[in-house]
C-alpha cells in the first residue's frame, strides 16, 4: 500500500493538538512526540531562529532553525568542512560560515554540483559536478586559499589546478565512500555500471581504479557499500525496480528486494546498515516505506517501516534514527523498528531537502519557492529524545 498515511492512528496520535491551540506567526514548525512511557504526550512550540548561536538553552526538544541567508539558485546538496557549511547549487558553490556572522562566501560559479563529501584527513571535496556529472575532486587547501585570496599553496597540482577529476568518468548518477581498514573506497553509480575506486596516499593522492561492474540489469540509482563480518565486501544498490547486491570477490549480482505491490517504477531513498549486525543487516527504503532485509535478500523484521506520507528526501541520523521530509511533516523514526519518535508539523505545506548530517546536526533546505529557498539546521538532542 502506497498511500497517504498521514491519516493513520499512529501518525494522528503524534500529532493530535487540543483545542484551542494557535500558532504563532514567526514559528514555522511544531513538534510532538511521544513520552518515554507512552503515555501522555507533550506538545511543544519549536523555535525557528534565523541567527544561530553556539550556545543552546538546555531542551529535551528538538530544534530547527533557519539561516538567514536567502540562495537565488536551488540547492543541490551540501557538507560539512569543519564547523562551516560548504553548498553546492545549480549554478556554483558555496561556503556558509557557521562559526561567525554567517557570512557565504562564492567558491566556484557557473557550475553544477550535483553531490558532494568532504574527507579532511585527505585534504579533498569529492564532487558530482558539471554539466557531463563529472566525479571531481577539489584539493580543500586551493577552495581555502579562494576564501583567504591567497596563492601559497604548497602542491604544484594544487596551484595549476585545485582540482582532478576521477578516471574520465561522466553521468554520474551517485557516490558513496565507506571506509574499510585503513582504506577509503569510492563506489559511484553511472548509467548503467557501478565503478569503485580506491584512495592512493602520497605520493599518488588520488583515487584510483579498483574494480568495475557493468552492463548491469538493472540501472543504478543510489549506491553503498557493506562490509560483512568484517571482511567480506558487497555492494548494495538500488534501481527503479529495486535493491540489488554485488559481491566484490566472485563479481555476482543478485536481488535483495524486488517489492511485489508496487505498479511502476519505485523511487530508492537510502540504503542503511543496520548499526551492530556486522553489515549484514539492511533497511531498505524506498517511496512511503522500508524494508528489513538481510545482505542475502532475506527478511529480517517482519516489519515495514511506513511514513505518513510520501516523503521527498530519507536519511540516516548519526543518532541511529531515520528521517522523512515530507510536505506536511518532517518524521525521526527509529532504524531499529521504524517506531516513530516524533513528527515536526509545516505550518503550512513546503517541500524540504535533506542535505547533510554530523552526529545530531542535520541540514536540509527548502525547494526554491518564488525566488529564492534557504537553509534549516536541527540539532536531535538524542538523549532527551524520549522524553518530547
Amino acid at each position: 500500500q502506497r498511500q497517504d498515511k498521514s491519516t493513520s492512528e499512529e501518525y494522528r496520535q503524534a500529532v493530535n493538538k487540543p483545542a484551542g491551540y494557535s500558532l504563532q506567526k514567526q514559528r514555522s514548525f511544531l513538534a510532538f512526540g511521544f513520552s518515554a512511557g507512552g503515555g501522555s504526550r507533550r506538545e511543544s512550540h519549536v523555535n525557528v531562529n534565523v541567527t544561530p548561536t553556539s550556545h543552546d538553552l538546555a531542551s529535551d526538544t528538538p530544534e530547527i532553525r533557519k539561516y538567514k541567508k536567502r540562495f537565488n539558485s536551488e540547492i543541490l546538496c551540501a557538507a560539512l568542512w569543519g564547523v562551516n557549511l560548504l553548498i553546492g547549487t545549480e549554478t556554483g558553490l558555496m561556503l556558509l560560515d557557521r562559526s561567525g556572522q554567517g557570512k557565504v562566501y562564492q567558491l566556484i560559479s557557473r557550475r553544477r554540483f550535483q553531490q558532494m563529501e568532504v574527507l579532511e584527513g585527505q585534504n579533498i571535496l569529492v564532487t558530482v559536478s558539471g554539466k557531463k556529472n563529472r566525479v571531481r575532486v577539489y584539493y580543500l587547501s586551493w577552495l581555502k586559499s579562494k576564501i583567504l585570496r591567497t596563492d601559497g599553496v604548497s602542491d604544484q597540482v594544487e596551484r595549476r589546478n585545485g582540482w582532478i577529476n576521477v578516471g574520465d568518468l561522466q553521468g554520474a548518477v551517485h557516490f558513496r565512500i565507506v571506509k574499510y581498514e585503513r582504506i577509503k573506497f569510492l563506489v559511484i553509480a553511472l548509467k548503467d555500471s557501478i565503478e569503485i575506486y580506491a584512495w592512493a596516499p602520497k605520493p599518488y593522492h588520488k583515487f584510483m581504479a579498483f574494480k568495475t561492474f557493468g552492463e548491469l540489469t538493472y540501472r543504478p540509482l543510489l549506491v553503498d557499500l557493506t562490509v560483512e563480518e568484517g571482511t567480506r565486501l558487497k555492494v548494495i544498490y538500488g534501481s527503479a525496480d529495486g535493491f540489488h547486491a554485488v559481491d566484490l570477490d566472485s563479481a555476482s549480482v543478485y536481488d535483495i528486494y524486488l517489492p511485489k505491490h508496487t505498479q511502476g517504477p519505485i523511487s530508492p531513498h537510502c540504503i542503511v546498515a543496520l548499526p551492530n549486525s556486522n553489515g549484514m543487516q539492511l533497511l531498505l527504503c524506498y517511496d512511503n516505506e522500508g524494508v528489513y532485509v538481510n545482505t542475502y535478500g532475506k527478511v529480517s523484521k517482519n516489519i515495514v517501516l511506513q511514513w505518513g506520507e510520501m516523503p521527498t528526501s530519507v536519511a540516516y541520523i548519526g543518532t541511529g534514527q531515520i528521517m522523512g521530509w515530507g510536505n506536511k511533516a518532517i518524521e525521526i523514526r527509529s532504524v531499529e523498528t521504524g517506531h516513530l519518535d516524533g513528527v515536526f508539523m509545516h505550518k503550512k505545506a513546503q517541500r524540504l531537502k535533506f542535505l547533510c548530517e554530523r552526529n545530531d546536526k542535520v541540514f536540509f533546505s527548502s525547494a526554491k519557492g518564488g525566488s529564492s529557498c534557504q537553509i534549516y539546521f536541527m540539532t536531535l538532542n538524542k538523549p532527551g529524545m524520549a522524553n518530547w
